[in-house]
Formats: structure tokens, C-alpha cells, sequence
């Protein structure tokens, strides 16, 4: 690690004299140490497989997701269509309301939507390509950081590989990059930053840590407040570990402030200004504000549970505890390797205790260390809403840490410390697959078994390693621990891509037992625990399995793992899965829809979904995602009807709620109750103009 070259300050390759301050090799210069060089034809071709692979992985078989998340493919439709709905991420062309997040990741889906038409590999290959790109980022953020440690680019450039190979295949970043929610995106802003703030740290130059904060801030206008996460350890990295003097470092850190608010607070600015009868409202809101949705529902809600408008609330995302990220809904998803990362991280801070303030092995630890530590501190004990798949936040971190610990410390495996760490860091990883592969009987129980001997012994090997001359026992044990340590996630990526995933929630990996592991006990919780609530997403039961509130027999069934959609949990009916409307309806839909604004109305945003895709007319979601939006009120909804903007109205989806707004349930009742009900393909539905 960088205690072998002393002398160097700040990790900038440019500034490296590649001479150690003593012992047998003093004096003699260090070729591997000029980074700054463009990578031999073997390492880019090396790194162009890894990206090829991952692209693979993200794109095989990707149209069978059919819309994946409906919520958002509907959106991505309508910004196709409205440049307005395109700004300000509208559910609907006629932008009667928005999503319940800002746009930024639906403004990439609708420009493919515009440019190639609408399809679900439209929609979903910019995910993919996110993924790849996050992966290349990440290979570049661990390069520069170990280049100058290990004073070999070759070994620098396998750090970055194996930082790349494992985020690619951790199960959660295979389903999220498959899928159209926006964590895709916010990963890949998050990751960027990363990198920007690592170089920022190797060279003090103020131009990356502004564009560190600019890719915070567009990332806040992709999911909010969850950004703002790593934002703790990627400042207190640049403050301790970058060159010059501590006031310079403080101002450059103001700097990059500045530019994420300007990043992120134009849009708002731009919302806020906008008068309301100009704009769609604000989803997710109680009182059409875009502060209160940040604030509340998407900020300090997720914490203390507290978001109105919810259907969730009480147990229904879990109990919260120090163990929820290794229940049985996260574990498979995101823990084969924390803990394994953890000792890595302790290991690279004890060997490098005697580096210079700059050094960048360290400075990189505390990025992607604090990374994991706060979101995973944070998504652990938030009491609101939380889904399995948040758990994509932390695979950068993770991966990061394992890329650059499991190389460096492998450099330093004679020494006895580094040696404990490393093996330990391999044995950990090894149970942790035996425990996870333990939940599902996909593969049989002997790739557990085999996983955890190849892991054991490669964890013996490492321990034991400085009393092994012979160079292919040293390369047999590196290839037992990688294969030990990553077997487990590939096998549950590849059961993910291997299989279609649509709806609101979902999971990746088969299916799993929800009590073979639990080390948290009921007490830690997890939506699939007894604690949790029940786990429908394994047996069949998932959203909109067969049916509506009101009994229309046309929702789509998103959770019957056989018919290739995947693991789901929950059972809201239409509410949270997208319905799939009989060619009668569509038909009558699209009949002289030029004369209507809005062919539908439904309550709740995935029910509108399922009508707007199939016939690519704007259908107002009552509601919003929730069904508990005060969007439009009884009065507006009449108003409406009077100035025959709305031609139906279709039945189900009305949900009670502890908090929100009834007004989508006032406007059912009236509707049911005013105007003649008629069956158009198995589903009711009212005519509402003459």
C-alpha cells in the first residue's frame, strides 16, 4: 500500500518519483507507478470483456419484463408525447399529475421512447447501459486509487476489474439495471461522483469536486434525499486527504456545494414558480408542493415513518434493526460480501496507518467505507417506506472496497496482519454464501457445500501463504478465494436475468424460505418476516395477482414466479400492478378519443398505467401512485366532466387509508352512483358524457 512510498503526498500519479525512502529496492524507479499512461492493449482489452460481459448480463432476454415497472413506462409514454409532461415527469400526456419522484431518470426513457417508439426495450435498455457505465466508472475511480499503491499498473488494473466484476454481478445491481425504477440512475450519479471525488483528492483541483457536486445534485433530482447519503464521506475524504492547506480544501468544498444546490435547485426553483394551474400536480403530495413531497413523503418520512398518504405504515415495511440488510428479503440481494468488505476496509486502514495525510488508498477507503456504512446505517433503521431493492445503493461501495482491499492486501499478504485480514475477509465471504444459498433450493445443496470448502481453503491459503514459494499454489489459492467469494452472486444474478420482473416491487434471486436465514431474528424484522408481514412474491400471490378492489378480473399477475415474472411481495391489487385491459376495452377506449383529453380515468397511478400503455392515450390516475392524493378533488373531477374532457371512468383500485386524501374514493362513489354502469370485456366502467 502507499506506506511503501512514503514520500508521496498527494496520489497524484503525475507527482510521483516512483523511489522508496529505503530497504533493497531504494533508489530504484517504479515504471508500474506512471498511471497517468494509457493502459496496455491486454488491460483494455481485458476491461472491454468485463464490460462486454456485464452488458450481456443486463441485456439478455430483456424484453420479456414487458413495461417492467408500469408506473414509470406510462410516464416515460407520456414525456414522449408532452414536452411538458416530459419537464415536470407527468403519469399522463394531459399532465393531470406527476410521478412521486422527480423526472430525471423518466427524462432518459422518454428521449429513447421518442427516438425509437414505444416498447419495453425502449424503455429499459437505458438501464442497462447505466450499468455498464457505472461498472466502467467504478473501474476507473479504483484504478487511479491503487495505481500509486501498489506501484504497479497491472495490479492496479485488477483491482479495478474486480471492483467492476462484483458490482456487475451483485443479484440487487442485475435487477435494478434490468429495471426502470430510478435507482438505476441514481447509482450511476452516485458512483460518478465517487470517481470525481477521488481524483478530486489525487490531484486538489477544485473543477472535480464542482462536477462531484453536480452529479450529487442531478441526483437529487433522480430520488431526492437518498443522494444525499454519501455526501458525509466523500466531504470529510476531500477535507482530511486532500492537498493544500485546510482553508483552500474548506473552500473548494464550499465550491462543490454550491454547484449541487444550483444542480438540483433549478428544477425546484423552476417547479415552485411555475403557477399550479399551469403544471400538473405534484404526486405524492397532500398539498401540490414539491418541497413538501422532499421534505415528507420522499424525505423525513422514510425515516420516522410518518408519510402521509401511505398504504403501508406500522410493520409493513419491517421492524427496523441493526441486522435488516442480512434478513431474508435483503440478504440475498446485497450481503454475500459485507462483512467481508468491512474487515477489507479495517485491513487497508491498518496496514496504510503510517501513510501520509494524502494518501489515496486511504482517502478511497473513507469514500466507499462511509458509503456503505451511512446508507446501510441509514436503510437498516429507517422505520418508512423500504423495499429490497433499495439495496442497490450500497453495491458500489461494497464493490469498491473489495476491489481495491482484496488486491492490495494481497500485494501484502506476508505480512501476518494484512494476511488475518485478507483471510478473514475470504472465510467471511464464504459462510455468507453457505448461509444465503441455504434459503433457496435452485441449486441444490451442493454448491453451498462446495462454495464454502473452496472458500475455507482458500482463506487457509491466504493465512498461510508466506510459508508458499511456489508461485501456482499462490495463484490456485487467489482463484479459490475469488471463486469462493463470488460464486454465490453470480449464481443469484444469473436466476435474476434469467427471469422476467414487472410490477412495483420486486426481488432479485429464486425464490427463497423466509425463515432458513435470519439472523436478526422476528426483531430485526424485513418485509418477508413474520415481523415484516407476509412474503407473497414466492408463491404466486404478488400484486395484482388476479384481480382489483372492485373484482375486475383484468389485473396483470405479476407475482406467479412460474410464469416468468419474477419475486414480488405484497398484494395491493391493481393499486401496485398494472392492469392488462381486454382488446373490447382498448377498443373502446381509443373510440373518438380525439374529443377527450383524458380516455380514463382509474384510481391509482398502476391501474392508469396498464389502459395508457395499451392504447397510448392520456388516462388520468385518480390519485396518484397511492390512490390518497387529493388529485383532482370531487369539485375539480365535476368540472371536468361538465367541459367533457373525460370519457370513462373504469372501476377499482380505491384503497382506505390511515392518512391521505378520500377525494379518489368521493369521486368512485359519485361516479358509481350518478352515471349507469356497463361491462366492456370483463371489466365496469361508466360512460360519463352522453
Amino acid at each position: 500500500m502507499a506506506i511503501n512510498i512514503p514520500g508521496h503526498a498527494t496520489g497524484d500519479p503525475r507527482e510521483i518519483t516512483g523511489v522508496h525512502a529505503g530497504g533493497p529496492e531504494a533508489g530504484r524507479p517504479q515504471a508500474g507507478l506512471a498511471q497517468s499512461g494509457p493502459p496496455h492493449l491486454r488491460q483494455r482489452l481485458e476491461l472491454a470483456v468485463v464490460l462486454a460481459a456485464t452488458a450481456v448480463l443486463y441485456l439478455w432476454n430483456l424484453g420479456a419484463s414487458d413495461w417492467a415497472n408500469a408506473f414509470y413506462s406510462a410516464a416515460a409514454q407520456a414525456g414522449s408525447q408532452d414536452w411538458n409532461a416530459w419537464f415536470f415527469g407527468s403519469s399522463d400526456a394531459a399532465n393531470s399529475i406527476t410521478v412521486d419522484k422527480p423526472p430525471a431518470s423518466l427524462w432518459f426513457m422518454s428521449l429513447s421512447v421518442r427516438l425509437f417508439g414505444l416498447s419495453s426495450w425502449s424503455i429499459l435498455v437505458p438501464q442497462a447501459l447505466m450499468g455498464v457505465a457505472t461498472a466502467w466508472l467504478l473501474y476507473l475511480a479504483v484504478r487511479r486509487a491503487a495505481a500509486p499503491a501498489t506501484g504497479d499498473t497491472r495490479l492496479a488494473h485488477r483491482a479495478g476489474l474486480l471492483a467492476a466484476v462484483v458490482l456487475a454481478i451483485t443479484p440487487v445491481a442485475t435487477l435494478m439495471f434490468r429495471f426502470n425504477n430510478p435507482d438505476a440512475l441514481l447509482v450511476l450519479l452516485m458512483t460518478a461522483a465517487g470517481y470525481a471525488t477521488i481524483r478530486s483528492i489525487q490531484d486538489g483541483r477544485v473543477r472535480w469536486l464542482t462536477l462531484a457536486g453536480v452529479f450529487l445534485g442531478f441526483g437529487f433530482l433522480t430520488k431526492q434525499l437518498q443522494v444525499l447519503l454519501v455526501l458525509p464521506g466523500f466531504a470529510a475524504a476531500y477535507a482530511l486527504a486532500a492537498p493544500g492547506r485546510i482553508g483552500r480544501r474548506l473552500l473548494h468544498l464550499a465550491a462543490a456545494g454550491g454547484a449541487m444546490l444550483v444542480a438540483a435547485g433549478w428544477w425546484l426553483v423552476a417547479v415552485e414558480l411555475t403557477p399550479a394551474n399551469l403544471r400538473p400536480y405534484i404526486g405524492g403530495s397532500q398539498n401540490n408542493s414539491i418541497l413538501e413531497l422532499t421534505l415528507g413523503y420522499n424525505g423525513l418520512g422514510r425515516l420516522t415513518g410518518e408519510e402521509t398518504g401511505s398504504v403501508g405504515g406500522g410493520n409493513g415495511w419491517g421492524i427496523p434493526g441493526l441486522l435488516r440488510m442480512f434478513n431474508t428479503e435483503f440478504g440475498g440481494q446485497i450481503a454475500w460480501l459485507l462483512p467481508s468488505v468491512l474487515l477489507l476496509a479495517a485491513g487497508l486502514l491498518w496496514v496504510g496507518r503510517r501513510a501520509p495525510r494524502t494518501d489515496a488508498v486511504r482517502a478511497s477507503v473513507m469514500v466507499w467505507g462511509s458509503w456503505v456504512l451511512v446508507t446501510g446505517l441509514v436503510f437498516s433503521f429507517m422505520a418508512g417506506i423500504i423495499h429490497p431493492y433499495y439495496a442497490v445503493a450500497l453495491a458500489p461501495g461494497i464493490a469498491g472496497l473489495a476491489g481495491l482491499g482484496g488486491v492490495l492486501l494481497w500485494q501484502h499478504r506476508r505480512q501476518p496482519v494484512a494476511a488475518l485480514f485478507l483471510s478473514a475477509a475470504v472465510a467471511a465471504a464464504a459462510f455468507m454464501a453457505f448461509a444465503l444459498l441455504g434459503t433457496t433450493s435452485a441449486y441444490g445443496p451442493w454448491l453451498r457445500w462446495l462454495v464454502l470448502t473452496c472458500g475455507l481453503a482458500g482463506a487457509a491459503g491466504v493465512l498461510s501463504g508466506r510459508y508458499m514459494p511456489f508461485r501456482s499454489v499462490q495463484r490456485t489459492t487467489a482463484v479459490l478465494a475469488v471463486a469462493a467469494s463470488l460464486s454465490g452472486p453470480l449464481a443469484f444474478s444469473l436466476s435474476t436475468a434469467a427471469v422476467a420482473h414487472s410490477g412495483a416491487i420486486v426481488s432479485a434471486g429464486p425464490a427463497t424460505s423466509a425463515d432458513s436465514f435470519r439472523p436478526g431474528g422476528p426483531a430485526a424484522g424485513g418485509i418477508g418476516s413474520p415481523a415484516g408481514g407476509a412474503r407473497n412474491g414466492a408463491n404466486g400471490n404478488g400484486f395484482g395477482a388476479h384481480g382489483n378492489a372492485n373484482g375486475n378480473a383484468n389485473a396483470k399477475g405479476n407475482g406467479n414466479r412460474p410464469s416468468g415474472t419474477g419475486r414480488q411481495a405484497g398484494g395491493m391489487g391493481g393499486l401496485l400492478g398494472a392492469t392488462t385491459p381486454s382488446s373490447e376495452l382498448v377498443a373502446a377506449l381509443k373510440s373518438d378519443a380525439s374529443r377527450y383529453t383524458w380516455a380514463a380515468a382509474v384510481v391509482g397511478s398502476n391501474n392508469a398505467a396498464g389502459y395508457q400503455l395499451a392504447t397510448e392515450l392520456p388516462v388520468m390516475p385518480v390519485g396518484g401512485f397511492n390512490g390518497t392524493d387529493p388529485s383532482p378533488s370531487l369539485a375539480q373531477f365535476q368540472d371536468l366532466l361538465r367541459q367533457g374532457k373525460v370519457h370513462y371512468f373504469i372501476a377499482g383500485g380505491t384503497m382506505r387509508s390511515t392518512s391521505g386524501s378520500d377525494a379518489p374514493s368521493q369521486i368512485a362513489q359519485w361516479v358509481a352512483a350518478t352515471f349507469p354502469a356497463q361491462t366492456i370485456g370483463g371489466t365496469t366502467v361508466y360512460a360519463l358524457t352522453g
